[in-house]
């Protein structure tokens, strides 16, 4: 097993591979990925980049409990949730999201449940900046707009 952490939040690029070392284990026949990456649009505005905060604390914590919630829904052996914080340039990896499993049908749906999740539970929130020059908004966990 590695020493890395399973849940963290980084400035630095996402290494997948490194996640799913980090998580594979002699007892797990499954080893299953989710790349969450930036795209060029939102709510029919176009994106130039954007950049992720969070209340560190709060969001490693909801990180920690979604981890071990999808260990004992799905039975899997483990999973390790990653997602960067800072200045995000458009198709870098934002998030990623490593599982293993005795069998791939538990570390799939575990995988699913866990970005489902991460997406609407975890504080952490982007700040896009937009294409057209207009005034750069700030979107929630659950892809809303916020207003401060």
């Amino acid at each position: 097993m590695s020493d890395l952490p399973r849940v963290a939040l980084v400035r630095e690029a996402l290494d997948p591979d490194k996640l799913a070392r980090a998580v594979a284990r002699p007892d797990a026949g499954a080893v299953v990925t989710f790349v969450g990456v930036t795209r060029d649009h939102h709510d029919g505005r176009r994106v130039r980049h954007l950049a992720y905060e969070a209340h560190e604390p709060l969001a490693l914590r909801a990180m920690q409990e979604l981890a071990a919630a999808a260990r004992a829904q799905f039975g899997i052996a483990e999973a390790a949730v990653w997602h960067r914080l800072g200045r995000l340039e458009i198709g870098e990896a934002s998030v990623a999201i490593a599982v293993s499993a005795a069998h791939r049908a538990a570390a799939f749906d575990a995988c699913r449940w866990l970005i489902d999740n991460l997406k609407t539970g975890v504080p952490i929130f982007k700040h896009e900046h937009y294409a057209d020059g207009g005034e750069p908004a700030w979107v929630g966990p659950d892809g809303k707009p916020v207003v401060f």
